[in-house]
């Protein structure tokens, strides 16, 4: 009988935290992730990769609109970890986002909560560790937010999703990489990778020469004459990568959260952290399977066919394997300006439904005054103090012991600057810990200038960004005639084409520490990155949380931090956020449901 009763207690504590958690109404959902490294082979040779949960690539978060997501992460590595989750706006939330400007890292054998709400979006994104190359070696998978049942799709429904993560591949690990990268006596990158993956599996042996025995690959089972959503990801380190399916049309839908105007595409380039949905209809002949294929775009090397990443697409009706060549991508693999138009091309959706962007109350952005402009520039790597570094506008970010988030919570002095130049320095470039000081509520104008040889990709956390233009040559204030003022994509992550401009428009209105940084690693890591500080002059927690009670603290703050019990899981939780004591909570009814039944 008491031990009934105190089944009874711990179950009334549990109802009370779950009314004080809830009160908000919107769902809950819970994801424990334990990140560690395992032995794989995804090209015939055993590595070291990041798994989570054992898997690799790790496994999809699954959710639907402003639903509460609590995922609670154990680093099983040997090395500090952060994840992001890219694309994610961490409304009123920059606490939760995951990069080094804004958390301190969980260390080695530690244990932490994110707790954030997906509120007001849709569409397709991916998490992945942020810290030292990590995302080289894995740790990444697929982010999906689903629509609520009150907010109608663009289109008949799916009979089912199919997720598919491509990106170059490294047979050797993410630690070797970065030492690589910032060597003083490498190239100017990391040279060709070993391959390419699809879904974390290497290619289909379609050529002997080129691909040894015993390499798996990837197998997508389909039902005949129905049509899937396929999602599709660029996890890699610096590549772009066309994308097709031999013989089926691939109708794009979506891209990173906003939903395009529907246009059919026998293949697509996909640079480096983007996302799409295709919705794909199987209505070709069962008489074979079909090639899913992943090939490298704008590079000079005729080894790159070697690395071509191939999957199978098996209808349950096939009656023999995937034959003949590998669909060809675009006839010049060189042709950037039809990638260009291909990228143009892409519109937004603007008489569909649902979460989207909405700019100072108006879809109509090309009618917003712009109150700040922007003009990043980046060069090839140069030698600063004698080490290797990449740069944007002359400044190659350095970021601090202390992130810049913490660092205002707490008033802590001299960690950064507010003085990220509007045009790019005229002197020599230097390392510093430069931010843009952006206005709460402003419309800013960043305009993207790429002057190396190579593909570049730029992420702008906290936002969806408007793509209003891109050519070629120097951008310049008459450029804005070119600008698309009504239906330009809206997404988290673009393109720069080699000697070009990319011209995007935000709306300043998530308060917080964003990143804006380019998603090639090794141009990232060396310092091509900057954060846009995004401050309410109103002190209110209507625009931004309250710093979490879980928070870890680092550089200039350590002291504050109190060791974490590492003995056991149930410590771990305890010792955490309010969040991690109601999973304690549930696993403790449950428990008692299982002792008294």
């Amino acid at each position: 009988m008491a031990m009934c009763r105190v089944f009874a207690a711990v179950f009334l504590v549990y109802i009370w935290v779950l009314a004080s958690l809830c009160s908000a109404g919107d769902p809950y959902v819970f994801y424990n992730f334990e990140v560690s490294y395992i032995t794989a082979s995804p090209l015939g040779e055993p590595q070291q990769v990041i798994a989570v949960n054992g898997k690799f690539p790790g496994p999809i978060v699954n959710v639907t609109t402003n639903d509460n997501v609590v995922i609670n992460v154990r680093n099983k590595l040997d090395e500090h970890l952060l994840l992001h989750w890219s694309g994610i706006q961490q409304r009123r939330s920059s606490w939760q986002d995951g990069l080094p400007g804004t958390n301190c890292p969980i260390p080695p054998k530690w244990n932490w909560t994110y707790q954030f709400q997906v509120k007001d979006q849709v569409g397709s994104f991916f998490y992945f560790p942020s810290l030292n190359m990590q995302r080289s070696s894995g740790g990444f998978g697929s982010f999906i937010i689903n629509n609520r049942a009150v907010i109608p799709i663009p289109f008949d429904t799916p009979h089912g999703d199919i997720v598919i993560t491509i990106g170059d591949w490294y047979k050797r690990n993410h630690t070797v990489s970065a030492c690589l990268s910032f060597g003083r006596r490498i190239r100017r990158d990391l040279g060709m990778p070993d391959g390419v993956l699809i879904n974390g599996k290497g290619p289909y042996q379609y050529n002997t020469t080129y691909v040894p025995d015993g390499i798996d690959h990837e197998t997508i089972t389909v039902q005949p004459g129905k049509t899937y959503r396929v999602r599709v990801h660029n996890v890699g380190v610096s590549t772009s990568l066309n994308f097709r399916i031999q013989n089926h049309n691939m109708l794009l839908a979506e891209s990173e959260g906003s939903y395009t105007v529907q246009q059919n595409y026998t293949s697509l380039d996909i640079h480096v952290g983007q996302s799409y949905s295709f919705l794909v209809t199987m209505d070709q002949n069962a008489s074979s399977d079909y090639y899913i294929v992943a090939s490298a775009r704008m590079v000079n090397d005729t080894t790159w066919r070697r690395v071509t990443g191939v999957g199978i697409l098996h209808y349950t009706n096939s009656k023999g394997k995937a034959s003949g060549p590998l669909p060809a991508a675009p006839q010049d693999e060189f042709d950037k300006t039809f990638s260009m138009n291909q990228a143009r091309s892409i519109r937004w959706n603007v008489s569909a439904s649902g979460a989207r962007p909405n700019p100072q109350g108006s879809f109509r952005y090309g009618s917003i005054n712009v109150t700040e402009v922007y003009v990043l520039k980046n060069k090839p790597p140069v030698q600063i103090n004698g080490k290797k570094r990449a740069t944007l506008s002359g400044i190659s970010f350095i970021n601090p012991a202390t992130p810049i988030r913490l660092a205002d919570q707490f008033k802590v002095k001299g960690v950064y600057k507010l003085d990220f130049p509007n045009n790019p320095l005229t002197g020599p470039p230097k390392l510093e810990t430069s931010v843009i000081n952006g206005t709460y509520r402003g419309f800013m104008e960043v305009i993207l200038q790429n002057n190396e040889t190579r593909m570049q990709s730029y992420h702008l956390s906290g936002y969806a960004v408007f793509v209003v233009g891109m050519d070629y040559g120097e951008w310049s204030d008459n450029s804005r005639g070119t600008y698309n003022k009504w239906d330009g994509i809206a997404r988290t992550t673009v393109q720069v084409y080699p000697g070009a401009w990319t011209a995007i428009l935000v709306s300043l209105d998530n308060v917080g520490v964003w990143n804006l940084r380019s998603e090639n690693l090794d141009s990232w890591y060396l310092g091509q990155e900057t954060y846009v500080r995004v401050v309410n002059p109103e002190e209110t927690n209507k625009t931004e949380f309250p710093i979490p009670d879980n928070a870890l603290f680092c550089g200039a703050l350590g002291k504050m931090q109190k060791p974490q019990d590492i003995s056991s899981a149930a410590g771990l939780l305890f010792k955490g956020s309010n969040f991690s004591l109601l999973i304690t909570l549930l696993y403790l009814v449950s428990a008692a449901i299982s002792i008294f039944s």
